[in-house]
């Protein structure tokens, strides 16, 4: 046998280089990356399109809510100026929910958080704000004050020049004080439409001071008359006519009757007072006259400030077949006057203003309120009475409002008469609270 074929050195050093240069080409494929292909790359591009899309309609729906947010806390400011709290959700507006942290997505940042209640918007006129809710009972008892003081001065005879008068010059002061005490409630019937009760009681105390310049006379004569009854209900009915919203006003319209509940002027005969005539022996605490008032209200919600104002027309029933007793004291003799009929004036009225926030439990309000009272027709025995004349009532109102609790508010009022026929004086509280 032959022997195997001895290996050099060369030979071993050569077959070492040929297996490292094989390990390192092994390894070389072993670490390269793949490139990657066509459809890879198409389905990578679909999958980052999707993930967009997804973000995208998110913040959509939490732009919504954050909308919706916005919505409640203004339609809660409107309905404050009932002093009676948050509003509740109603069918056209439904309850705001927030998501939930843990839903949110990476990176995208989470709904602004609902601040506080706004302050109630301090109410000055009859009308309310938004209307109640349905299923919420809303009572509201107030005590008004009223003063008021007229001067007149009655010529009766004639003037030889401008510096000489020949005859008897009457100067009458009248001083009248009415307090008012009403207890209103409020419910919702509808999203739309709410009902509204009110009984007033009404105190009064008229003093009227005469005294005749022209005749000897030494003293003042004070005559005064007092009346103490329940005064005339009122019944209304509102009804929302739009939606309104943030930046878009409300319209409400409104139907108020009056009854005659309350005492008249026909009730108390007049006695005649020597250098006054004839004045009532008892005041009246109603008109005497069933009423029906229709009107439109808006409000327009301009954050932090709250705008509102409304017309309104009232319409008198006449009456007929009535009587007037005058009695002569000194004299003991009774006269009766026969009325026809009688109807008041219509009253056209309007009013205007603003409420603003001072913090997130006050704020202050000031407007303006007018009512043009028509000419009263009246028949007297058979002759149709002249001289009626149209009145003019213009009230400076302000008000302030403070929350006490979320369910119950304080509303103080000032009117300040700026005709010469309107009181002097009106101030009004009232303390509204949901049951």
């Amino acid at each position: 046998m032959s022997n195997p074929m001895p290996r050099t050195p060369r030979t071993a050093i050569c077959l070492a280089v040929c297996a490292g240069l094989a390990g390192s080409v092994w390894a070389a494929d072993v670490a390269a990356p793949e490139t990657p292909t066509l459809e890879q790359l198409q389905k990578l591009i679909v999958e980052q399109t999707a993930r967009l899309e997804a973000l995208r309609k998110s913040m959509q729906v939490e732009e919504a809510k954050l909308a919706e947010i916005r919505r409640a806390v203004e339609v809660e400011r409107l309905e404050a100026t009932r002093g009676a709290g948050p509003a509740e959700p109603s069918a056209t507006q439904p309850p705001v929910q927030v998501a939930q942290e843990s839903s949110q997505p990476v990176g995208q940042r989470p709904p602004e958080a609902k601040r506080e209640d706004a302050a109630p918007v301090a109410q000055i006129f009859d009308q309310p704000g938004v209307l109640t809710p349905p299923g919420r009972v809303i009572l509201e008892p107030s005590l008004q004050y009223s003063y008021a003081s007229t001067n007149r001065v009655a010529l009766v005879g004639y003037t030889i020049i401008p510096a000489i008068t020949i005859g008897l010059i009457d100067v009458r002061e009248v001083k009248r004080n009415t307090w008012t005490a009403a207890l209103t409630a409020r419910t919702g019937l509808t999203n739309r439409m709410e009902f509204e009760a009110k009984i007033p009681y009404v105190y009064r105390s008229d003093d009227s001071i005469g005294r005749p310049l022209a005749t000897p006379s030494s003293n003042e004569e004070v005559f005064n008359a007092t009346g103490r009854k329940i005064g005339d209900v009122e019944l209304t009915g509102r009804y929302q006519l739009n939606d309104g919203g943030p930046n878009e006003p409300y319209y409400i319209a409104s139907l108020r009757f009056k009854m005659r509940t309350g005492s008249d002027q026909f009730d108390f005969p007049s006695v005649y007072v020597p250098n006054s005539g004839y004045l009532p022996k008892g005041l009246p605490t109603g008109s005497g006259f069933y009423s029906l008032q229709p009107g439109v209200t808006f409000l327009f919600p301009s954050d932090p400030v709250v705008f509102f104002g409304g017309i309104n027309y009232q319409y008198s029933f006449g009456r007929s077949n009535l009587s007037l007793r005058e009695e002569d004291l000194s004299t003991g003799s009774v006269t009766v006057r026969n009325v026809d009929s009688v109807r008041p004036g219509g009253v056209l009225g309007f009013n205007f203003g603003m409420g603003l926030a001072l913090n997130d439990k006050s704020s202050f309000s000031v407007g303006y309120d007018h009512a043009s009272v028509g000419r009263t027709q009246l028949t007297v025995d058979g002759v149709k009475q002249s001289g009626g004349v149209r009145v003019q009532l213009g009230t400076l109102m302000f008000g302030y409002a403070y929350r006490l609790s979320p369910t119950r508010s304080l509303n103080v009022s000032l009117g300040v008469g700026v005709t010469r026929d309107t009181p002097d004086v009106n101030l009004t509280v009232r303390m509204p609270f949901t049951l």
